[in-house]
């Protein structure tokens, strides 16, 4: 299998990419500063032409102010009730008022306020001359006013502030048309400055799209081209993968045949030459018992190493194939296994067995035995529990099985790991009759829990090897002996080989 390496990542994009992006987005500040700047103006030109317009307002104001308060003089002329006097006499604080507010308007105009101050002075005189004229007729009589009235200074004032008014509102209308055509012929530069920006902008990103178009062809293919070697790499590894898996099942079968082999052998072979080798002891220390006491007690020495070699014989036997299997089921065979292996580890193992679980078939017997087996001894080694249930039920056509602790649990990563190999043995034993196996954390996140479901018609089975136990009629490993020599106590056995 070959592996290729994909070529370095450049730092960045292309230099001409990085130009034209950069000159993009110079055109785009310009065209922002453009636009503020026209903003700028506009702003600047609309407060020019509302303050021109309020300053001719409050001058049109003022002489609408001296006019009321002529007419009011003529009407109290005329009628002589001092009501028509009003306008006059409130005329002074709002011509003050309204002057005020125009000379603060014309604060950067020294022109408009020098014809300001000339403004002021005419309505000042004018409305000196009403008093004066309004003192004459209190005095003297209509006929005094008649007279002032001859003169024609009155009228003369209000035709200087006519003047002035107009001569006032007419430069704050020029200034106004100066500004407004200044602004539109900084409007059209700016209308024709944003075009020509936008037109090359746009040529720009046209130019940019067209580079980033190409990189993305290039990408494309590139992804493409990369897509197709790791599918081919992928289909390489699940081959291998299904190589491996079957390599593995085919190795745990030849395992448990090359054991039931190996255990045949033992239990024929070896079991009948250790009986012959006791029964002869039994009978040499019969015949010395009272003629060599010494010689007795040495065979009784002899013979009691014998019976610890059978136990252990037994132990491997068990070992490499459960014999409670064969003889009481799959549900006895974990109920005692289970027991056994309480009071070896002092754990509290409870086993928990539901439905006809003894119809399985002998695969799926000693696979079941074995994932119990292996789970039990990863509990004794590292799960620091003190409780431990082993629950297996039959549901349908399969068998459920549930090993769960109350230890430290275990750890996420430690689950795939490759040299994991305990896992992996159980959940190959499960995947080699078409079952699964899962490796999780227990209830509210304590513990572990090993789940696993073995078909009950899985894979066609090869057939079962006979258990060496099986035919004999010492079964349960025991030797068959004559009266002993003397009296010894009983050894107990592992009844699970542990």
């Amino acid at each position: 299998m070959y592996f290729t390496t994909d070529p370095p990542l450049k730092a960045g994009l292309p230099f001409y990419k990085t130009a034209v992006a950069l000159f993009c987005v110079l055109l785009l500040v310009g065209n922002g500063f453009s636009l503020f700047h026209n903003f700028a103006s506009l702003n600047a030109s609309n407060q020019v032409q509302n303050r021109a317009a309020l300053v001719i307002d409050k001058v049109q104001y003022l002489n609408v102010l001296v006019m009321d308060a002529e007419s009011s003089l003529r009407g109290y002329f005329l009628s002589g009730n001092e009501v028509y006097l009003g306008p006059m006499r409130t005329a002074a604080s709002k011509i003050d008022e309204q002057f005020d507010d125009v000379a603060a308007l014309l604060a950067d105009s020294p022109s408009q306020r020098k014809n300001l101050t000339q403004l002021r002075t005419l309505v000042k005189r004018k409305l000196d001359n009403m008093e004066q004229t309004l003192e004459v007729y209190r005095k003297g009589g209509l006929n005094d006013i008649v007279a002032i009235a001859a003169t024609g200074d009155g009228k003369s004032l209000l035709d200087e502030i006519r003047l002035q008014v107009v001569i006032m509102v007419q430069e704050q209308s020029e200034l106004l048309a100066a500004r407004r055509a200044a602004f539109y012929q900084e409007y059209r530069n700016a209308v024709w400055t944003g075009i020509g920006i936008n037109v090359l902008a746009i040529l720009v990103l046209g130019l940019f799209y067209r580079l980033i178009r190409r990189g993305y062809y290039e990408r494309v293919a590139s992804a493409r081209a990369l897509q197709h070697a790791n599918e081919n790499l992928e289909s390489m590894v699940v081959v291998r993968t299904e190589q491996l898996s079957v390599l593995s099942r085919h190795l745990i079968s030849v395992s448990e045949e090359e054991k039931a082999r190996l255990a045949r052998e033992l239990h024929d072979e070896m079991g009948a030459n250790l009986t012959a080798m006791n029964i002869d002891l039994n009978s040499v220390c019969a015949q010395l018992r009272h003629a060599r006491p010494d010689l007795a007690a040495m065979l009784e020495r002899a013979r009691g190493t014998l019976v610890d070699t059978v136990e252990l014989k037994r132990r491997i036997v068990e070992d490499l194939r459960p014999s409670m299997l064969d003889n009481l089921g799959l549900g006895m065979a974990l109920q005692s296994y289970c027991g056994e292996y309480g009071r070896l580890t002092g754990l509290d193992c409870d086993a928990l067995i539901e439905g006809e679980v003894d119809s399985a078939g002998p695969m799926q017997s000693i696979a079941v035995f074995r994932i119990v087996q292996e789970a039990l001894n990863n509990i004794a080694k590292y799960a620091q529990a003190r409780q431990v249930t082993v629950h297996l039920a039959r549901e349908g056509d399969r068998l459920a099985l549930e090993i769960c602790d109350d230890g430290v649990g275990i750890d996420p990563a430690e689950v795939s790991k490759p040299r994991s190999h305990g896992l992996l043995g159980m959940r190959e034993r499960a995947l080699l009759l078409g079952g699964t196996l899962t490796v999780k954390r227990g209830i509210n996140n304590r513990g572990t829990c090993v789940e696993a479901t073995i078909p009950l018609g899985g894979p066609p089975e090869r057939a079962a090897p006979e258990h060496p136990n099986g035919p004999h009629p010492s079964a349960d490993g025991h030797i068959p002996s004559s009266p002993p020599c003397s009296t010894r106590p009983h050894i107990p056995r592992d009844l699970v080989g542990r």
